[in-house]
């Protein structure tokens, strides 16, 4: 039999189960659990795609303890309550013929404490994974490691009454199991340790408990199978040898199948580089007549019929395929009609390819999207050369191009090429053209090259479509005409741009900076929402009653009181909304004036804005709308009575005139223009801003030329923690983790968590007019932002509040007593002293500690343009001006006097939103 025939036809298994075929799903992380790791539906419908006709589907790993998770959105078999849902995932599979296999795992000291409930994971021993952040686990007592395999075979029993045709036992990449079998982090010296004998011990008893599961509980053909990792890198480490002694022993006992978990099915040894022989080969070389009797399987690298019959040629009995299978639901019926794939998955096919969300977001399918919304651009084909400059350098780059996309982007032969330049070069060229859009995540580290090459091929399109349309026959000079223009390319903006499309109208967006962003894209902390699921999955009880009148006392009560309703009451809507359009913020941090945590942000706890505007320019670019960059507005077009476009000028002195029904000011605020600031509040001479140098308050002008209001101009809010040297915000949820505020003296001085305008006031009544913000490891591992800081250079750290204390030139006895004082606050979850009731999380007390120097910076500006809730434009007399809108820091009532931290991320949301339906309607009317 050849061996696309083998590969095709039916397989026994040695305990009698039969495969349709050879061909299996390998199991891979969706991230699609639920909060406490029951199924979705989503999740359910992911799985019956690829069923059929695969033979086995092997579903992704599932944590046997709650103390076990080693990502977000992992699924359980830790409990009875699990196996309903599980339930569902098998018939689906099973009821279009594939074998179900379950995966089950326990991640040891893998395990993110983050997702565990802040406890310490833990492990055969107290040895941290080499790993930046890892924690350090809790060594196993010799009862729990008796208890974890209990564990183990309770979740096989789950398994099975789950109706699952197999468990497969996650051996392998460095979670639990593996870990005792590890040297590196099995350094026991009772009866699970020490030796390869004592060491094997653990992986061999939840073997045994799992036959014994499956004798009681299961069919005779109950599959069982184990994952192996063949090496670590580690010194001590497994090496092949070690491995090849635990599998002749699992052998031994019994197995259905043996799963290398390898990235590629012939990949060599990473421990001897100088041998590349395929560890299959040496396999197949090394095992034993008993060894030989069990099923291999490889994976890695598997995409068309002759991947899998190369790898089954080198000795593997069976093949798994991911990425394939995620990219082609239908894999192996492809390759059984021979037809030749390509790995890469349609922008616009998520919904049709049954993918989670959270997969769709994950790397390794992120990896694999490719943009193919530019269809309807029309682009001259051939070679365009732009200049990129930037301030170290200027290179010159070829931008290939089809008529619908973006063919290639070269470096061209007489560049004088920069080194800092060509290290970030491939990396944004590779995101252009994966995307087919100038419009993508900046690399980290080098902005200023990111953004220049970006500039570039934007150009580079720009004059390809001019050369197009001339070859067609148009007028450059012609004015361009769409539905809505949106000034202004921030948060607001560009939700209001993609609302506005998916209503049916033809957009454009201009933004006078050279990137995409605003100031969105330096927002920290999050989007308060009260109501939300997020809440309801975490058990966090909130109002909208509360929300809106603790955001009312924030603003001093001169909000606008019906702009603020509708703020709060459709705030849940726009976490929807931002989650539907792949852009989840599900976990819940607090901020200053809230009592209740409700400021949502992602899941890795990093800074909003990057996070939003990455995802809503992938939503931008599927949407195929326009963008001129570099273009200022400088006049809203006004006639009979009504909007009827705008004038333009681009950065190569070119006037334009766009013709639209209507327009959306979303260009922010104006705490970067320093003079129309000190106009309004003189005692902010001085002051540095954290607002991006685009923050001028033109929208605001425009608005004003054809009869636009203002309201509270005057409220203009400094934010209490900037660091002062760059202008740069120290998120509020450094302090939501549990931070303290310290002076010079060592000494706190008020309550961290109040409004900001009072937190403000009291450091610039300092002596020192500075003050520190003061936290320990715990807060770092629980705000991704605190990494960002320290790799700026802001952060002092130490080892103890001693010689942090040292560092700081400050009196070491007042910083001890300081803490002492706190952490005492902590345990009682009563702070005396200064009344603080809200981020009381835990003792400051895990060294390293560290230290931020801060002082006020002027922030946010409250005022700006009358509108209603419509997002309508008012004029001076409250009365509509017909098709012009507004959202975001433009527009002024909404905050009053004050804002608290996280309401700009849910106004720029929710009224972006709105406008964007309003303009689209009005627009299409």
């Amino acid at each position: 039999m050849n061996t696309t025939n083998r590969m095709l036809s039916p397989f026994t298994l040695p305990r009698g189960a039969v495969l349709k075929n050879r061909l299996l799903m390998a199991p891979m992380t969706t991230c699609t659990g639920f909060y406490d790791g029951t199924v979705t539906n989503e999740l359910v419908e992911y799985y019956r795609a690829r069923a059929g006709s695969i033979g086995t589907v092997i579903v992704e790993c599932c944590f046997v303890d709650d103390q076990g998770l080693a990502f977000p959105g992992a699924i359980g078999i830790d409990n009875d309550l699990k196996i309903s849902g599980l339930a569902k995932i098998a018939e689906a599979i099973k009821s279009v013929g594939s074998k179900a296999v379950l995966q089950i795992y326990h991640g040891g000291r893998m395990s993110e404490p983050k997702l565990i409930g802040g406890q310490s994971p833990v492990a055969p021993s107290a040895l941290a994974a080499p790993r930046d952040g890892a924690a350090t686990p809790v060594a196993l007592s010799t009862a729990e490691v008796e208890g974890m395999i209990n564990k183990f075979g309770e979740g096989v029993r789950r398994a099975i009454q789950a109706g699952f045709d197999g468990v497969e036992i996650h051996g392998a990449n460095t979670y639990l199991i593996q870990q005792f079998f590890s040297p590196n982090s099995n350094q026991r010296d009772d009866e699970w340790g020490g030796s390869r004998e004592n060491r094997a011990k653990f992986p061999l008893a939840v073997l045994e408990i799992t036959h014994r599961m499956a004798n009681k509980y299961a069919d005779p053909s109950f599959i069982i199978g184990y994952r192996f990792s063949p090496e670590e890198l580690e010194v001590p480490g497994i090496r092949f040898a070690d491995t090849m002694y635990l599998l002749e022993r699992l052998a031994a006992r019994g197995l259905d199948y043996l799963h290398f978990s390898v990235g590629y099915t012939l990949r060599p040894s990473i421990v001897d580089t100088t041998d590349p022989t395929p560890l299959i080969d040496r396999y197949v070389a090394m095992r034993s007549e008993t060894l030989a009797s069990i099923p291999v399987m490889g994976v890695g690298g598997i995409v068309n019929k002759e991947d899998a019959e190369l790898a089954m040629e080198h000795g593997y009995d069976m093949v798994a395929v991911g990425k394939a299978c995620i990219a082609y639901p239908d894999w192996a019926e492809r390759i059984s009609n021979d037809q030749k794939l390509e790995l890469f998955i349609d922008s616009t096919k998520r919904e049709a390819l049954n993918i989670p969300e959270p997969l769709w977001r994950f790397s390794l399918v992120d990896a694999m999207i490719r943009d193919m919304s530019m269809t309807s651009k029309k682009f001259k084909a051939g070679v365009f050369q732009e200049k990129v400059q930037d301030d170290s350098c200027q290179v010159a780059i070829n931008v290939s191009l089809e008529t619908d996309r973006i063919a290639d982007i070269t470096l061209a032969d007489d560049s004088d090429l920069d080194v800092e330049f060509t290290t970030s070069f491939e990396i944004i060229r590779s995101r252009i053209l994966d995307a087919n859009s100038p419009h993508v995540d900046a690399v980290t580290g080098a902005t200023t090259q990111s953004e220049a090459l970006k500039k570039a091929v934007s150009k580079a399109l720009a004059k390809s479509c001019k050369a197009q349309l001339l070859e067609d026959g148009g007028n450059l000079s012609a004015p361009q005409s769409y539905d809505v223009v949106v000034v202004g390319s921030g948060g607001a903006g560009l939700a209001a741009a993609i609302q506005a499309c998916d209503e049916g109208a033809r957009v454009l967006i201009v933004e006078k900076m050279s990137t995409i962003g605003g100031n969105t894209i330096k927002a920290s902390v999050g989007m308060n929402a009260a109501e939300t699921r997020y809440q309801k999955l975490k058990g966090i009880s909130d109002s909208k009653e509360l929300f809106y009148q603790e955001s009312l006392k924030g603003g001093q009560f001169k909000n606008n009181t019906v702009l603020l309703k509708t703020f709060v009451e459709t705030a849940p809507q726009a976490v929807e909304w931002l989650a539907d359009h792949g852009i989840e913020l599900s976990d819940i941090t607090i901020t200053g004036g809230m009592s209740i945590d409700r400021t949502h942000r992602p899941a890795d706890c990093s800074a909003v804005g990057g996070f939003l505007i990455s995802g809503l320019v992938k939503n931008l670019n599927k949407r195929n709308i326009d963008v001129m960059l570099d273009t200022s507005v400088t006049e809203i077009r006004y006639e009979n009575g009504a909007v009827s476009g705008v004038e333009l000028l681009n950065d190569e002195n070119e006037a334009l005139t766009v013709l639209a029904k209507s327009v959306i000011v979303a260009t922010g605020g104006f705490s970067a223009n320093s003079e129309m600031v000190v106009n309004y509040r003189p005692d902010l001479e001085g002051f540095v801003t954290t607002n991006h140098q685009g923050a001028t308050g033109g929208g605001i002008a425009i608005l004003q030329k054809i009869g636009a209001g203002t309201v509270d101009m005057g409220e203009i809010q400094i934010h209490p923690t900037v660091e002062q040297g760059t202008s740069y915000l120290i998120s509020e949820s450094i302090r939501g983790g549990g931070a303290i505020l310290v002076s010079q003296a060592g000494k706190r001085f008020f309550n961290e968590m109040e409004t900001r305008d009072k937190v403000s006031a009291q450091i610039i009544a300092l002596p020192e007019k500075f003050a520190y913000v003061v936290f320990d490891e715990q807060v770092r591992m629980k705000n991704k932002a605190a990494d960002e800081y320290i790799a700026r250079g802001f952060v002092i750290s130490a080892p103890s509040p001693r010689e942090l204390a040292a560092k700081l030139d400050m009196d070491h006895h007042a910083l001890l007593a300081t803490l002492e004082s706190f952490n005492v606050a902590v345990e009682k979850q009563n702070d005396e002293e200064f009344g603080r009731k809200t981020a009381l999380r835990q003792p400051i007390h895990e060294g390293p500690f560290y230290a931020i120097r801060i002082a006020p910076g002027v922030h946010h500006t409250m005022g700006g343009v009358t509108i209603n809730t419509e997002t309508s434009v008012l004029d001076g007399q409250q009365q509509v001006i017909k098709g012009a809108y507004a959202a975001g820091e433009v527009v002024g009532g909404i905050h009053g006097g004050n804002r608290i931290g996280g309401n700009a991320v849910a106004d720029i949301i929710i009224f972006g939103i709105l406008a964007g339906r309003s303009a689209a309607s009005y627009a299409l009317r």
